[in-house]
């Protein structure tokens, strides 16, 4: 079977998390060597949604304020903003580029809201000048989440953002098992956030590890030689081994949330995030570009959302389909690891008296995620893709276009 898709970290990677989790290291330094390799006014913190918990106890809003949110995010984020006692008011997504309109988020604010939160979704990045306008004519701060827009290079998220967040957690790239890094437009802000972080109690050398050869494990069964005998061992033991994956890859989903999240960012995290951010990614991107072109190119018709997004990076590989869970097992039986949970995104419920966001729940109701392994030949990638059209196209399924 093609797997899903490799950890984006090498073994020498590993090995390398591994001696630091047992080398002794400065802390402050560390995180200050951290910060200087990304850009001005940036923060090291555990992960995004930590830097965003902080974020939120600085600006201390009042309860009951409302957060204009865009209509997928990961539900930590709706946790995090319910958590400080204000409301996510989901903007609605275009399913062509993944982007959402300003004056869609022109039409969702009222006196209430204090703040918009963007997010850049399968490695698609949207157009913000216009919503940045939006913010600044109502003198509002906006949050950009990067997390699964970084492409390795130089792009730091937009200038106008109050903050640009980015993940450096398991299943992203140039990933370091953990850290986000923030980046603020005003040094002061950037500040507050970093006092805020260093209350925290410091992240542990042995639960760094734990997440480290958790990865070793992953990184070992998501080879191809291996990867098939993983998947009939979890069939035979009864087991999903789709869900097994998912578990094992997810950070933070033991336990108190917020105990996991306000902690600092570990020593050696810190090391290896810097070693990462030493490395390019550029051979990555191209890679699965390469992916999409070959599957696209076989099956143009495709129902794949952010298909005319003008910046894609395709950190996963998103179709449509009216049935993906049957889809994804059809596929799993001609040797195609697809899946219907690599995201863990969600739909925003909207508020009451608030439009439902439709495009984004039909987005995750119908979305399949296709393998895109590095190794794959494009000849296997059209394979993959005639399996597609043909299974879409039987008799008994109906398939509706992006529109």
């Amino acid at each position: 079977m093609i797997p899903r898709g490799a950890p984006y970290i090498g073994w020498a990677d590993l090995f390398a998390a591994v001696v630091h989790c047992g080398l002794p290291g400065n802390a402050k330094g560390a995180q200050r060597g951290v910060e200087s390799l990304w850009a001005p006014n940036t923060v090291a913190s555990l992960s995004v949604r930590s830097g965003l918990d902080a974020l939120l106890q600085v600006f201390a809003f009042p309860r009951g304020s409302e957060i204009v949110v865009s209509a997928i995010t990961i539900p930590h984020v709706v946790d995090i903003l319910l958590e400080h006692g204000l409301i996510p008011v989901p903007v609605d997504i275009d399913l062509p580029t993944l982007a959402i309109d300003a004056d869609d988020v022109r039409s969702a604010i009222t006196p209430r809201t204090k703040a918009i939160l963007v997010a850049h979704l399968f490695g698609s990045r949207m157009p913000l000048d216009e919503i940045i306008a939006v913010a600044r004519a109502h003198s509002l701060p906006l949050f950009e989440d990067c997390a699964q827009a970084n492409d390795g290079s130089a792009w730091r998220g937009h200038a106008g953002a109050t903050v640009s967040m980015f993940s450096f957690g398991s299943i992203k790239r140039q990933t370091a098992l953990g850290g986000g890094l923030l980046r603020f437009n005003e040094a002061a802000l950037a500040e507050q956030v970093r006092q805020q972080q260093a209350t925290y109690p410091r992240q542990t050398r042995r639960s760094y590890l734990k997440r480290v050869m958790t990865m070793v494990v992953l990184k070992a069964v998501s080879a191809r030689a291996v990867f098939g005998s993983f998947v009939s061992i979890c069939h035979l033991r009864g087991l999903d081994h789709d869900k097994t994956l998912g578990t094992a890859l997810r950070a933070f989903s033991k336990g108190d949330l917020f105990a996991r999240l306000r902690q600092q960012p570990s020593v050696p995290l810190l090391r290896v995030l810097q070693r990462r951010l030493h490395q390019s990614a550029v051979e990555s991107v191209a890679e699965r570009v390469a992916i999409v072109d070959a599957v696209t190119s076989e099956f143009p018709e495709l129902n794949r959302p952010g298909a005319d997004a003008a910046q894609h990076s395709h950190w996963l590989f998103p179709m449509l389909t009216s049935q993906p869970l049957e889809l994804m097992h059809q596929l799993w039986a001609r040797g195609f690891d697809a899946t219907c949970g690599a995201s863990n995104l969600i739909s925003v419920k909207a508020p009451a008296g608030r439009a439902a966001p439709a495009n984004a729940e039909r987005l995750m109701e119908e979305v399949l995620y296709l393998p895109l392994y590095p190794s794959s030949s494009a000849s296997e990638m059209r394979d993959m893709a005639r399996a597609v059209r043909e299974l879409e196209h039987e008799p008994d399924r109906t398939h509706a276009a992006v529109s």
